[in-house]
């Protein structure tokens, strides 16, 4: 028997033979979630951050009430996987993943223990959950797909001369393909064609770019962790060739992309804390709705543009919601 269990068991027993004694609050109980994602970058660092933040508003505090467990797969599915399986061993009261690869892992690991993704694109199309009203099993949380329509309009908006979208993205990561397509459907509305650059690990991701000089006038990044991951070196063959770079997160903006419409990955940490949250007290995952990302903020980058060629319209920078790289 574990030593949590012994200690479970312990406290049932001091429970039966002091009927009288005050009880503890459930809130005040010590829970240990286990937190995953596929790798390190800015906007799944803050969305861990945002889940841990949420639950210290909900009463559970990191070190008193709350023991929280984090792994990066450091952009490794193989190493995704066996985090998944040595949490499912640990047996936490919830398992967090971030990212669809890191989802798809744990789902895979544990059909009991309860699960609540973040940032995961599109979870039906991963086959996370049977439905966005009805996920079933052991396993909710909370969808950030991407506002690609209103991307593509921001790219014309910037680019109206613009004819050509390049995509960096990884073919393996299921995310990446919905985002892709989705790519293809708004561009296709717009009379934009899209040139895709395949992108397996994140040392291919120059060399990538590289390919779409001269193929296209703008380049695309979508919620991809193996791209952002190696986003600097994107930026830099961006800026040498005049080569406008957009992002699908608000986050990459910072680290040099010209502009985003997105999420702010801390709140979408907590949104998805608020349902961990929700666990905890007991409700079964597979009877929560996954819940959509809320928010949509105009990030931009003038430094970064002009460094790329490019003067951001007034009619962008008056409605931005930050401005950053000044």
């Amino acid at each position: 028997m574990s030593v949590t269990r012994l200690l479970r068991a312990a406290g049932a027993l001091a429970v039966v033979a002091a009927p009288l004694a005050v009880s503890v609050p459930a809130m005040a109980q010590n829970k240990t979630v286990a937190i995953t994602a596929i790798v390190q970058h800015p906007s799944l660092d803050a969305t861990r951050d945002g889940v841990v933040e949420a639950l210290k508003e909900a009463g559970w505090i990191q070190g008193k009430s709350l023991t929280v467990e984090y792994q990066s797969a450091q952009g490794n599915p193989a190493t995704a996987a066996q985090i998944a399986r040595q949490f499912a061993g640990s047996r936490p009261d919830v398992i967090v993943p971030i990212s669809t690869p890191s989802a798809q892992a744990v789902a895979a690991a544990t059909r009991d223990i309860p699960v609540v993704f973040t940032a995961v694109t599109d979870p039906v199309s991963a086959q996370l959950v049977k439905s966005m009203d009805k996920p079933g099993a052991n396993i909710t949380g909370l969808s950030d797909m991407a506002p690609v329509g209103e991307h593509v309009a921001l790219i014309r908006e910037i680019l109206p001369q613009a004819k050509r979208i390049g995509v960096l993205y990884n073919p393996g990561e299921p995310n990446s393909i919905v985002l892709v397509k989705a790519l293809k459907d708004e561009a296709g509305k717009a009379g934009l064609t899209v040139v895709e650059a395949a992108v397996q690990k994140s040392s291919d991701a120059q060399q990538a770019i590289r390919g779409l000089v001269g193929k296209a006038d703008a380049v695309y990044i979508p919620l991809d962790n193996t791209v952002i991951s190696a986003l600097e070196s994107v930026i830099a063959v961006g800026r040498q060739a005049k080569l406008p770079v957009f992002s699908a997160d608000t986050d990459s903006v910072a680290r040099g992309t010209v502009a985003s419409i997105g999420f702010d990955y801390f709140q979408v940490g907590k949104q998805a804390g608020a349902i961990v949250a929700r666990v905890l007290k007991g409700e079964k995952p597979g009877d929560i709705t996954v819940e959509h990302a809320k928010g949509a903020d105009l990030f931009v980058n003038p430094t970064s543009a002009s460094a790329m060629g490019v003067t951001l319209p007034e009619s962008v920078m008056t409605r931005a919601t930050k401005v950053v790289g000044q």
